[in-house]
């Protein structure tokens, strides 16, 4: 119909394009007389409102919530891994191989959840401010898992001291993890990374092995 205004995206978005006085010629034909750059505009963030609720209903409901307690978990780990000096080298590799393997990510994404990590501790006043947003949503496995992924980074590059055992301890405590729990996970990867460091010296035997070799 010649009596209908046709406005595009393309066409408000761009400045050049947007030819105000012809469109308010086209709607006086139709006995609108109003702002029409005003009206445009509105227009427009009506169509990206739109788009953006459509773009969210697709995606699944889950999605933003799994990212959201990836990204806790990472801040957490940072919490931990710096209590009481800077980020090693060896906890930030190991940091970004918890992450990915733990939450099954590609290599972009787990950069990005990192990255965006460091300004999620930066803010958060204390370890409430992560544990919360944990309890929400994972189960008691879940919660295990965290606690033992603190006790790999600290142990990623030597024993973990008094300030990293007394932060692990707080946060298992606000997980609800038990004090026997959090010391049996602790002793896991404690005997796990051992073995590691044997296979990496080249001596891969147990240790039974090696006494029965010694004798």
């Amino acid at each position: 119909m010649s009596g209908k205004v046709k406005l595009t995206t393309s066409h408000l978005e761009n400045s050049d394009e947007f030819d105000g006085n012809r469109i308010n010629c086209q709607m006086r034909r139709v006995g609108v007389f109003t702002n029409t750059k005003e009206l445009a505009w509105t227009m427009l963030r009506s169509i990206k409102t739109l788009f953006a609720d459509l773009v969210g209903n697709i995606r699944p409901p889950n999605q933003t919530e799994g990212y959201n307690s990836c990204l806790a978990t990472a801040a957490l780990l940072r919490r931990v891994a710096t209590v009481h000096s800077e980020m090693s080298e060896a906890r930030r590799k190991k940091l970004y191989t918890v992450l990915k393997s733990s939450f099954g990510l590609d290599d972009h994404t787990t950069a990005q959840l990192i990255e965006e990590s460091v300004a999620v501790d930066r803010n958060a006043i204390d370890l409430y401010h992560y544990t919360r947003q944990l309890n929400e949503v994972l189960d008691d496995e879940g919660r295990r898992l965290t606690v033992k992924m603190m006790w790999e980074i600290v142990f990623a590059d030597g024993n973990a001291n008094e300030f990293e055992s007394n932060i692990i301890w707080r946060a298992a405590d606000l997980l609800g993890v038990s004090s026997r729990q959090r010391v049996e996970l602790r002793q896991r990867v404690s005997a796990d990374c051992a073995a590691v460091a044997r296979v990496g010296a080249g001596r891969p035997q147990s240790p039974a092995l090696a006494t029965t070799i010694g004798n």
